[in-house]
């Protein structure tokens, strides 16, 4: 297995990765092809929760946004699969932060933050880019490959210039060995949550949905406050992230207000630009249990 792993990672990925940017976006043209027009991965999926998510549009607007959906998506595999050999001057020159006065005032009153974002434009660019772009010491929060030795790679890969990434089991660990510095911890807040009964459910693109509240629970544990990072992409291959003050003061917050806010500010861009978030994920895999 190990053989077979490192077979595809040097004679497949990184030939892939190390192609130029003009013939990695061909892959990708004919990848859309396979992937949606041949194959069509997930499609049901995809169709289902754009569906779900703006039932007022009509059915060519659907399917018009899961069109597009997949071309993104196509870019969003090649330019990740593409991290794996960019260097740091290709991602400054393709990843750039619109705003990093907002979150460096806060290192300059030494004090740790939190980003709460979701699955929008590519996070992997994000990753890779987003030490180099802030004064803060940048955490990343993983759940871990079942594949060790592509965990290894991929974990590698996003932290090589900068980002430290740890495991979702850990976090309360790396919290109290960092305490003393100046850190920004990114949590995704769109994903499904394995407990349906340990979540925060509300209304999410028009459907119940239990929100993840990791964000809210270490924000109020240790008053960090909490940042929206919203990542635009403004054209092919190229992206910028902006942020977003909610709460200043976390521990004041009422129980659900800050993984309220967050989402909604999500929701707001998923809306604004839905061919860029993530549709081929079940997100909607469990039920509003009874009194929440």
């Amino acid at each position: 297995m190990n053989l077979m792993n490192r077979f595809l990672y040097y004679c497949v990925i990184i030939p892939i990765s190390s192609l130029p940017f003009p013939l990695l976006y061909g892959v990708s043209n004919f990848l859309y092809l396979v992937l949606y027009k041949m194959i069509g991965y997930r499609k049901k999926v995809v169709l289902g929760n754009i569906q779900r998510s703006f039932p007022d549009k009509s059915a060519r607007e659907q399917f018009e946004i899961c069109d597009k959906f997949y071309s993104h998506f196509c870019d969003l595999i090649l330019e990740s699969i593409k991290t794996f050999t960019i260097s740091e001057k290709q991602v400054l020159k393709r990843v750039v932060c619109k705003n990093p006065a907002l979150i460096n005032a806060y290192f300059d009153k030494k004090r740790s933050v939190i980003i709460a974002g979701g699955h929008l434009a590519n996070w992997e660019m994000f990753a890779v880019g987003v030490d180099a772009l802030i004064k803060h010491k940048t955490i990343g929060i993983y759940k871990p490959l079942s594949n060790k030795y592509f965990d290894e790679k991929m974990r590698s890969t996003r932290s090589k210039y900068g980002l430290y990434m740890i495991s979702t089991k850990i976090v309360k660990q790396v919290y109290e060995e960092e305490k003393n510095n100046y850190t920004a911890t990114i949590f995704a807040i769109d994903q499904s949550p394995s407990n349906p009964n340990n979540c925060h459910w509300m209304t999410f693109l028009n459907q119940d949905t239990g929100v993840l509240f990791g964000a809210e629970k270490f924000a109020k544990e240790y008053n960090q406050p909490v940042l929206y990072g919203r990542i635009n992409k403004e054209k092919r291959g190229y992206y910028s992230f902006e942020f977003f003050e909610t709460f200043d003061q976390p521990k004041d917050t009422k129980q659900g207000e800050i993984t309220e806010l967050a989402t909604r500010l999500l929701e707001k861009d998923i809306i604004a630009t839905p061919q860029y978030w993530l549709w081929s994920h079940k997100r909607w895999k469990h039920k509003r249990p009874v009194g929440k």
